[in-house]
């Protein structure tokens, strides 16, 4: 049942870094390697939408990072010219339609912090140009237009670079992304915003008191915005305590922010860690990048989009409504991308 569930439901997942494993490989392997690593694994899972950020590591940063930006940028579109019996690269939501009408993966380029861009707001247009329409300012530091999460000490709002950057992305219709924003940052963003947010990979505060979860008043401002929360899988932001990390602890946030929001408010922002390290990091490295998070990172039985309809069996078990699983695995997303993906003013 839970799998027939599953199959029939739109499955929208708006965090696989999986964009880092393929651009790795030679250009004219890309679209041959996402066919063979990538796509099965995201069949398998039944995945729908499948956003894909742009994420510029450290090694980049800052003069190789818009180069880097857009080499994965041309990477995506790569990807998705070769293998076009499958996937799509969308710009609005009618795509987004067109693609799931012919069977085809829906893909929406995002923007992981935008190191790229740096104060330069102005490249938002040239990136949105090039297909995005998802996009984050900060990530765990410090950017030119917000704090990240792991910089919270410092107490600050963004930068007024960023607060360009709020409304150039708001007038080009890009779906702005507070994941990884610290918590002033988060609360000037909705002192600002005028059009729904969301949350891409991030889950509850309240019940895992790390710095990448939102409060209850995160969740309540993005939802007042008319966005969605996608609960992130990773398990130290699940909980801290290793035995309860499980797939039922993802229920558990996922429960706990539809009944502080309600449920048109949830969605699944996985953020897959253990295969993108496999593909990424050298064998003589300790496994742990700088945020302490350990790259080889899984949860037991939900560790790559393969195993999605797991979390849908786990809703099924916990009792909850057939469209209240529908709503979360993918609809809300879907809503959201539909009104307002690239419709700019």
């Amino acid at each position: 049942m839970s799998r027939d569930l599953h199959d029939r439901a739109v499955v929208a997942d708006t965090h696989n870094d999986l964009l880092m494993s393929v651009v790795e490989r030679p250009p004219h392997r890309w679209a041959e390697f996402f066919r063979e690593r990538w796509l099965p694994q995201l069949l398998e899972g039944g995945v729908n939408i499948q956003v894909l950020p742009v994420f510029v590591d450290t090694q980049f940063r800052p003069e190789g990072a818009l180069r880097r930006t857009l080499r994965m940028i041309e990477c995506a579109h790569a990807l998705a010219e070769g293998n076009a019996d499958r996937v799509q690269l969308c710009l609005d939501g009618e795509d987004i339609d067109t693609a799931l009408a012919h069977g085809r993966i829906a893909l929406v380029l995002a923007l992981e912090s935008a190191p790229g861009v740096d104060a330069d707001v102005e490249l938002f247009r040239t990136l949105h140009r090039l297909g995005v329409r998802v996009a984050s300012i900060a990530h765990w530091g410090r950017s030119a237009l917000a704090d990240g999460s792991g910089e919270d000490a410092t107490g600050s709002r963004l930068t007024s670079e960023g607060v360009a950057a709020l409304a150039e992305l708001e007038r080009l219709g890009v779906v702005f992304d507070v994941s990884h924003l610290g918590a002033n940052g988060v609360a000037h963003v909705l002192e600002l915003a005028t059009r729904p947010l969301i949350a891409s990979h991030s889950s509850a505060r309240a019940l895992c008191d790390h710095h990448r979860n939102l409060t209850d008043e995160q969740i309540l401002g993005v939802a007042a915005t008319g966005g969605v929360v996608c609960v992130n899988f990773v398990p130290d932001f699940l909980a801290r305590d290793r035995a309860a990390q499980t797939v039922d602890r993802v229920v558990d946030h996922i429960e706990y922010i539809a009944a502080l929001a309600g449920i048109e408010h949830v969605g699944i922002g996985p953020d897959f860690l253990k295969e993108v390290a496999a593909d990424t990091t050298p064998p003589c490295c300790d496994g742990t990048d700088y945020t302490g998070i350990p790259l080889d990172s899984s949860l037991p039985g939900l560790d790559g989009p393969a195993e999605l309809p797991a979390l849908t069996e786990a809703l099924v078990k916990r009792g909850m409504e057939e469209d209240s699983i529908r709503a979360v695995l993918g609809g809300n997303v879907q809503r959201v991308f539909r009104a307002e993906l690239g419709r700019g003013r």
